[in-house]
């Protein structure tokens, strides 16, 4: 992907020398837009004009904006355009800006109705701006902190199905996709499949889910055809953004009504039943209104899992006898034989004393049964409205519902899944007030390990007593004892026993099977079934204002409160007595900057308090200085000192689900007392291990910190040579992570008497003893460091074609790391990518792209194993008619169908080719 990138809004543009704008070739005046049939206000005049390149090439989708307003148009495909300005606030200033492009200042002359405006190639991005970085308007070359940038033209070049997927090939940027539709991102380590230490913004707006802390990438965010850009922060970023900003934020930048008007619409269709609608409309109801509407429609066959590998936690190999634990199976849990397991009529083998028997368990095609497509729509609707010429106030409803698969502790199929989510917002060039509301619903979600294991624990008949699981268990041990006294050899008995076992078992094909499924995937209580039932709003109210103190030096100030209502019914949460859970947060920041030295040196200080409800105050702080030399500042030195932190999950906090063969529990009380399942050495339980040599103690939930040191460099090195180059160390404490282990529910250590009762029954039988497998969430006291260097270039040799190329860096410091430790790291040590892009024949566009991603260790808390290296290339064709607004598209992901699985037990994403059109009419 290339690194030009769409300017955002005027005031932030660099400034050009004013120019007289000339009037237009009367050739043009025709083809000109039509001015509204109702006349302007005597204190208005419209203009038309038209915004091309030197060689009179037309540039659609350049913004016109009045300078210091929100009054602003864009191009259409001719690069016409035509704006109403008003005649009482004193000289008009026009500023005119497209990606790649270097932005003008014109002084508008108010005897001109015609403009016609040439903007001179400027492909190397130092006139670009970004809001991200410091929460106010700055150039991209001198913000303070590793940020990118992907613009509106880059995003309809993306050919992966998720939008997500394509910013993989960004510097520094790893992206993890479960399914065809859940795509997360994350920076500088430490990924998992639910990217917690990302915040993922649209407009300011967090998209994760309230209940789980989760974003579902962009399965219920905005339309493509919506985004104006996509901002990318790495590294901390709570400084300025609270919570859970500890490896950066994404921000999503959609499309102002005001400037970009008109309708579009976007089709796709391809690979694997692919269809994709899009559409767009905003209009413009004078100079004060204006309102959009959004609507999206896709749908295709997603891949599924099909990763057969032992497990970490299987403690026989592939191929045993006594079976094994695949990671893309379910149900295959473990039983193990146990003399406390002897009962009148049952007698266990001695010879199976202390060994581990696995059900078979079900595939993942076999839990879909068929049912694998994936799904989304989202409709979005907006109205502004303009106060003043600087002030714009907006109020947004939003609904987006998907269908795919994601995984955490397990993998989910998120069937119907989504938000709602509606804004009020009043903003202006100095500050806003913004509020917002997020509610989710889990719709028909459902998990597949916990689906399989109560079709498992079924009865083997309508209201018979003997389970699955039992009879597998019973039939296993019968079978054996008899083939050992027909003389079999231990190996063989074994594998005879096997065989005769698994004829037992419940399989697809059975219509009982299909019962069995259909029940327990729609019961939404834990014990019972495997429906995910939550129901949770999150209200978030901020403001910020920034004030301009002297020459050179800038105040910013702001605030936040969010507030977390979680309800489930009891069936995730600890809201058993039908009240929904309260939970909140809230902190106040600033920032002060400084210009030095002609504006050479740029210093700012920043930092943030925030408070909880559950955990002790928390101080973010973030120091940068940017130094820039050059007659057009082209050489950018940075460097930054943060700190940030990511507060626990609401499940983290609150979880409370009885699963049957064990129970998730959220921690924020006074922590738990148990038994570990082995001893420091490895020995497990009960085989001459005193219990006192598997005790453990977990202590209530802290935050997660870390602190980051880094510097970098953007800049002009040769003539039309870009080079954006960072490096960075960062230091870990109190990782949150989870434990399983064998307590009692109110967080005691079990008694040895209540160890050995509730032994018989795997800790299943409550009646027995109180003691229970549980899963808690918990700090890890071990501080972990790491380091990285991302380095990109972006060569521009002629006006039809920009070639890039970027490589990444991430080095885990094992050094100081007992053995055996679990950092989840899940990054990549090497990642490169390369790009070629551009436009030939004045309407050809073409981008190609080739990403290699380094095999790497995942740990995650649904299965450990090695991702293998895999390579990935994209590739987009569009052709463009201008006077049908149309451009033809064809585009395809992975084209070679490599290996390409991003997550330890997900999908592997293989090839995605489509054809479609796009329509733009202004």
């Amino acid at each position: 992907m290339n690194r030009l990138l769409l300017v955002l809004v005027p005031t932030a543009l660099l400034a050009a020398p004013s120019l007289q704008a000339r009037p237009t070739d009367k050739l043009f005046s025709g083809a000109l837009p039509r001015v509204p049939k109702a006349r302007p206000l005597i204190n208005e005049y419209p203009i038309t004009g038209v915004v091309r390149t030197q060689i009179g090439e037309p540039l659609p989708g350049a913004t016109i904006f009045i300078k210091g307003t929100y009054g602003g148009t864009s191009t259409n495909e001719l690069g016409l355009f035509r704006l109403i300005i008003p005649l009482d606030k004193g000289p008009i200033e026009l500023v005119v800006a497209y990606v790649g492009y270097v932005s003008q200042t014109i002084l508008l002359n108010p005897s001109e109705k015609e403009l016609a405006i040439s903007l001179v190639p400027s492909p190397l991005m130092l006139s670009e701006t970004v809001v991200a970085a410091s929460r106010v308007e700055e150039n991209i070359s001198r913000a303070p902190v590793t940020i990118d940038k992907v613009s509106a033209q880059q995003i309809m070049r993306i050919t992966t199905p998720e939008v997500l997927g394509g910013l993989g090939n960004l510097p520094g940027i790893d992206v993890n996709s479960a399914s065809m539709l859940f795509t997360t991102v994350s920076t500088r380590g430490f990924n998992t499949a639910r990217s917690e230490r990302v915040v993922q913004l649209v407009d300011y707006m967090d998209t994760a889910l309230p209940s789980l802390n989760l974003s579902p990438g962009n399965l219920v965010g905005i339309p493509e055809l919506d985004m104006e850009s996509i901002e990318i922060i790495h590294g901390p970023a709570s400084a300025l953004y609270g919570s859970n900003a500890l490896s950066g934020v994404v921000l999503f930048n959609s499309k102002d009504p005001f400037v970009y008007d008109g309708l579009s619409v976007r089709l796709r269709g391809g690979e694997r039943n692919l269809m994709d609608g899009q559409l767009r409309y905003a209009k413009k109801l004078g100079n004060k209104f204006a309102f959009k509407l959004n609507g999206s429609l896709m749908k295709a066959n997603d891949w599924l899992a099909s990763n057969y590998d032992r497990s970490r936690s299987s403690v026989n190999p592939v191929g045993s006898p006594l079976g094994y634990d695949a990671v893309n199976r379910y149900g295959d849990f473990g039983i193990v034989y146990s003399p406390a397991q002897n009962r009148p009529g049952f007698t266990v083998n001695p010879e199976l004393y202390g060994k581990t028997l696995y059900l078979p368990g079900f595939t993942e095609q076999e839990l879909v049964a068929g049912d694998n497509t994936t799904r989304s729509y989202r409709i979005q609707g907006a109205v502004s409205y303009l106060i003043k010429s600087d002030l714009k106030l907006t109020v947004e409803a939003k609904r987006g519902v998907g269908t795919s698969t994601y995984q955490n502790l397990s993998r989910f199929r998120a069937k119907d899944l989504g938000t709602n989510q509606y804004r009020v917002e009043l903003k202006s060039a100095k500050g806003f007030i913004r509020a917002y509301s997020t509610e989710d619903f889990s719709g028909g979600t459902y998990e597949f390990n916990q689906l399989a294991s109560l079709m498992l624990l079924a009865p083997t008949t309508e209201g018979g007593r003997i389970n699955y699981a039992q009879q597998y268990f019973a039939v296993y041990n019968q079978v054996y004892g008899q083939a050992r006294m027909l003389n079999q050899s231990p190996a063989t008995a074994q594998a005879t026993a096997l065989a005769v076992a698994t004829t037992t078992q419940l399989k697809s094909s059975d219509p009982r099977f299909t019962a069995l499924r259909e029940r327990f995937a729609a019961e939404g209580q834990p014990d019972r079934g495997a429906r995910q039932s939550f129901n949770s709003f999150l209200n978030d109210i901020s403001t910020q204002r920034s004030f301009h103190l002297a020459t050179g030096t800038d105040l910013t100030l702001g605030g936040a409160y969010r507030e977390y209502r979680l309800g489930s019914d009891g069936k995730v949460f600890t809201d058993t007595n039908g009240e929904r859970i309260r939970n909140y947060e809230y902190g106040a920041y600033g920032q002060l900057t400084k210009a030095l030295f002609d504006e050479q040196l740029k210093v700012a200080l920043a930092g943030r308090v925030d408070m909880f409800k559950n955990f002790d105050p928390s101080f973010s702080p973030r120091a940068s200085a940017v130094y820039s030399i050059g007659e057009q500042q082209q050489h950018n030195f940075r460097a930054s000192y943060g700190q940030a932190f990511r507060s626990p999950t609401q499940t983290d906090q609150y979880l409370y689900s009885d699963q049957g063969g064990f129970v998730l529990l959220g921690n924020i009380g006074n922590g738990y007392r148990g038994y570990d399942f082995a001893d420091a050495n490895g020995q497990p339980f009960p085989l001459n291990t005193p219990l006192s040599a598997i005790e453990i103690s977990i202590d209530k939930l802290r935050l997660e910190r870390v602190n980051t040191f880094e510097v970098g460099y953007k800049g002009v090195v040769l003539p039309n040579l870009y080079v954006d180059a960072s490096y960075f160390r960062s230091r870990y404490n109190d990782f949150i992570g989870g434990q399983a282990f064998i307590g009692n529910l109110d967080g005691s250590r079990p008694t040895p008497q209540q160890f050995v009762a509730g032994l018989a029954s795997n800790f299943t039988d409550a009646s027995a003893s109180p003691a229970r497998i549980l899963y808690v969430s918990r700090n890890n006291s071990q501080v972990v460091r790491t380091e990285g260097v991302t380095l990109g270039l972006d060569y521009h040799p002629h006006k039809t074609l920009t070639l890039g190329a970027n490589y990444s860096l991430n080095v885990l410091n094992r050094s100081s790391l007992p053995d055996g430790f679990r950092t989840y790291f899940n990054t990549p040590k090497h990642k490169f990518n390369l790009t070629a892009n551009g436009t030939l024949l004045k309407n050809l566009a073409y981008s190609v792209s080739y990403r290699w991603v380094e095999g790497h260790l995942q740990e995650i808390p649904f299965a450990t194993g090695q991702v293998r290296t895999y390579s990935t290339t994209d590739a987009y064709l569009g052709y463009t008619l201008p006077k049908l607004a149309t451009t033809l598209q064809a585009g395809v992901s992975n084209a070679f169908n490599a290996n390409n699985t991003q997550v330890i037990g997900g999908a592997q994403i293989g090839r995605l080719a489509y054809l479609g059109l796009l329509v733009n009419v202004k």
